[in-house]
């Protein structure tokens, strides 16, 4: 089974292939480009590099939200050209789930964070469940925007260590420090931003269980209207 990952629904742009249960290749960026600049020449530089035939891919996943509208628009775009070129199925893999899955196996609660701006975060809390040789994912608390004083007094209530990650974790340091009461870490580099790897990992959970939908039919999961269509629903009253 291969996989293709694809994530830039935040500040990370990645593409990864996963080919059972291995990590052929994975490509990362966090830097002052667009995704629309670099996501496209980044797969063309894996491909290269492994010397992929596409054909032989067998899904795309993809990070379906939520996150930042532009960049979830450009991987969606992406992903689901792809998949009606080379006539697969895509996988949507929720941003939180992807994240989450950076921290495979962890006892703690893992609690991701991408910034929303106006004091809200995109968030949700999960843990891991033995399932045999493997762990499955449990949702705590479903993915939502959430203020995020909200969301840290939904974390004191589990009464459990939790890990944080995400980009909405440096944002809200000091406010995290000041209010929660339980145990708590914050995961370091390599694991605390979105990776295509997880992503594609993930997927390929999915997969096997049958979690596809046809490219023509993929939408993003933006949880939250734009600020353009806020301001228009303002203007109405």
């Amino acid at each position: 089974m291969k996989i293709l990952g694809l994530d830039s629904s935040g500040l990370v742009a990645g593409v990864a292939i996963v080919e059972d249960g291995v990590l052929l290749a994975e490509y990362t960026t966090d830097y002052k480009k667009t995704h629309s600049q670099t996501l496209l020449p980044m797969l063309d530089e894996l491909r290269t590099m492994i010397e992929l035939d596409m054909s032989t891919v067998d899904a795309i996943a993809v990070a379906s939200g939520p996150g930042s509208f532009t960049g979830l628009r450009i991987g969606s775009a992406t992903a689901k050209g792809l998949g009606l070129a080379l006539k697969k199925p895509l996988v949507e893999v929720p941003t939180l789930e992807g994240l989450a899955w950076n921290l495979w196996g962890t006892d703690r609660v893992v609690c991701p964070l991408m910034d929303a701006r106006r004091n809200q975060v995109y968030t949700a809390a999960y843990e891991f469940v033995s399932a045999g040789e493997n762990f499955e994912l449990k949702v705590l608390i479903p993915q939502s925007p959430s203020d995020i004083e909200a969301m840290l007094e939904k974390l004191n209530g589990l009464d459990r260590p939790v890990i944080f990650l995400g980009d909405g974790v440096p944002v809200y340091l000091e406010l995290i420090r000041q209010k929660i009461k339980v145990e708590y870490s914050i995961a370091p580099a390599g694991n605390n931003r979105q990776r295509a790897g997880s992503v594609a990992a993930l997927g390929a959970v999915y997969f096997a269980a049958g979690k596809t939908v046809d490219a023509a039919e993929h939408r993003p999961e933006y949880l939250r209207k734009s600020q353009a269509e806020r301001e228009e629903e303002m203007k109405a009253f």
